[in-house]
């Protein structure tokens, strides 16, 4: 029963208004991959927002470098900037969450992180699956000088990457649900027991 409850601790069910311990913060694995996607989307929608515009040298108006299809370049950017807010949102939860005192607030935060972290990892499969598609059917004579080719090939393999980091944040988030239902049953349990009975 020690074990259990100091499993429990070490999740934070124990620690509820305890103090905040950044080293211990930082060492868990879903922080580490979460700032891991927070970096791959600034990646994203840095590169294409910088590199991701190009022109013939007879041209004034700049053109998406994914086969001047502004929809894949607004795709990167838009989504690039979404996953970055989402990361930082959900890091300041991760921050704030052995503060909850209630199971079922705990149980709701997690499926809202599965919820979200599956999403986006179904959101960079079909951005990567997009942005390679475009940059394959791209016409050479659309950018003779080849600006910006490392930045597009980056912002596809980074997207290429996110949908495994998100993917991992999810199975991590189903962990922690196991968790945190567990310990919804633990007190049910254990609530009905102490309860003297009526006479």
């Amino acid at each position: 029963m020690d074990g259990v409850m100091q499993g429990m601790q070490a999740y934070g069910a124990g620690k509820a208004g305890g103090a905040f311990d950044p080293l211990t913060f930082f060492q868990q694995p879903q922080t580490i991959i979460r700032l891991i996607c927070w970096l791959f989307s600034i990646v994203i929608f840095g590169c294409v927002a910088n590199e991701g515009y190009v022109n013939r040298p007879d041209e004034i108006e700049e053109f998406c470098i994914f086969n001047r299809n502004q929809n894949a370049c607004n795709y990167a950017v838009g989504m690039g900037t979404l996953a970055f807010l989402s990361c930082a949102a959900f890091l300041a939860l991760d921050v704030y969450f052995p503060q909850i005192s209630s199971v079922k607030d705990r149980k709701k935060a997690v499926l809202a992180d599965i919820g979200v972290s599956a999403f986006w990892s179904f959101v960079w499969f079909v951005g990567f699956c997009f942005l390679a598609n475009q940059w394959q059917v791209a016409k050479p004579q659309d950018n003779p000088l080849k600006a910006g080719a490392d930045a597009a090939r980056a912002a596809i393999t980074f997207a290429f990457f996110s949908i495994f980091t998100w993917g991992a944040l999810t199975v991590l988030s189903l962990e922690r649900l196991k968790r945190v239902s567990f310990e919804e049953e633990y007190n049910k349990l254990f609530t009905s027991q102490s309860t003297p009975p009526l006479a």
